[in-house]
């Protein structure tokens, strides 16, 4: 019997940057087996472009090679502390920078005609209280923003409606320390917990077919 396949993306960097660290996470964990509920999936690692409409041509291709049981897209999220699970993304591309081709596209859909929102399949509560319990900072976030990173989950979220079963998300992770040693006020998180935060949301996804009852919202 083949073992499942967890599909998960990150991003190149972008925005002058010179690393991103969705793209480091998921290159570290790439090929790893991980067990969970009783099951064993292995970790496939896609770094996806930082451009508009390419990014999910690259997405919808991995999505066909490795027919995955579960997809997690990961994005760098300057400003975060935390390792922020996604609940939802809309259907619209609004960048306040352009992107790596140089395309900046304001009030444009995602998908013409699709639905103006899709949420997580994934048990994003179930996650967030896994990391927590670990000691990794983590909450749930209600907004993926307008970007590149947006525009992925929500292309994989109609994707995905196409393929029955198969469950799918998005979370963002923090700056790395690196990236905000000459600023001042940024938070970061050191790459090695990052690893570790995302294996365990992974473990945490493949455990749980039913999000947990508990409050994650919030008040502004």
């Amino acid at each position: 019997m083949n073992t499942p396949i967890v599909l998960l993306t990150g991003f190149e960097p972008f925005g002058g940057e010179a690393v991103n660290p969705s793209a480091q996470v998921a290159q570290a964990l790439h090929g790893q087996v991980l067990q969970a509920g009783g099951m064993l999936a292995r970790v496939e690692a896609v770094v996806l472009p930082c451009v508009f409409g390419t990014a999910l041509q690259a997405l919808e291709a991995a999505l066909r090679e490795h027919r995955p049981h579960l997809v997690l897209s990961l994005g760098q999220a300057a400003g975060r502390c935390e390792l922020t699970p996604e609940r939802v993304a809309i259907n619209v591309d609004d960048a306040r920078i352009a992107d790596n081709a140089g395309a900046q596209p304001v009030d444009q859909p995602v998908v013409p005609g699709g639905p103006a929102a899709y949420f997580s399949t994934l048990p994003i509560k179930a996650m967030v209280s896994m990391l927590r319990s670990a000691g990794v900072p983590a909450s749930v976030s209600q907004t993926a923003g307008t970007f590149v990173c947006n525009h992925v989950f929500y292309g994989l979220m109609h994707a995905l409606q196409h393929r029955p079963g198969v469950r799918g998300g998005f979370m963002h992770v923090p700056l790395l320390p690196e990236q905000v040693a000459r600023t001042h006020g940024q938070p970061s998180l050191a790459l090695p917990l990052q690893i570790e935060g995302v294996r365990l949301a992974l473990q945490a996804a493949l455990t749980h077919a039913q999000d947990l009852r508990v409050a994650g919202g919030t008040l502004n």
